[in-house]
């Protein structure tokens, strides 16, 4: 089974507000999942969202430099919160032949929530990864884990 490993949103900008401690601790367990799928030659998509990108705040843009970017991996721009709504990542994922996707980044409540939601809409099968979600509230951490389908780093490696 191929699987894509979605890291959405780990942008400066968008981490605003969020606390460092709890960064750390995502780009810790993002890393670690991204580096067992990529040595199994899995797909990892680095989705950023660009919506009110100008010239003068461009580098906020920037996945942060605490995730760990491969020249092989894919970059996704949006402009919406589903990474799949006017974009071309459902192309890319049947390209590759993707059947499952693993979900991680920023914002649990809205782009991680709405991609997740797409993902299933377009006969993918989602799953969050545990400790790689991040909110400005915590409780929607909580509510995300009880309402979707939740994966923990330890499986990754069985199923890659």
């Amino acid at each position: 089974m191929k699987i894509a490993f979605f890291i959405i949103d780990m942008q400066a900008i968008h981490l605003q507000g969020v606390d460092k401690k709890s960064i750390d601790r995502a780009c810790e367990y993002i890393n670690h999942v991204s580096g067992v799928l990529r040595s199994k030659d899995h797909l990892i998509v680095h989705i950023q969202d660009v919506e009110g990108m100008s010239e003068t705040n461009r580098d906020g843009y920037q996945t942060i430099s605490d995730i760990d970017v491969k020249d092989r991996d894919l970059i996704v721009t949006k402009e919406s919160s589903n990474a799949f709504w006017q974009t071309e990542l459902e192309q890319l994922l049947v390209q590759h032949n993707v059947e499952m996707i693993v979900l991680s980044g920023f914002a649990a409540e809205q782009c991680v929530l709405f991609t997740y939601n797409g993902a299933a809409e377009r006969g993918f099968r989602p799953v969050i990864l545990q400790n790689g979600i991040l909110s400005t509230h915590s409780d929607v951490i909580t509510a995300t884990y009880r309402d979707r389908n939740l994966i923990s780093y330890p499986v990754i490696p069985f199923l890659a």
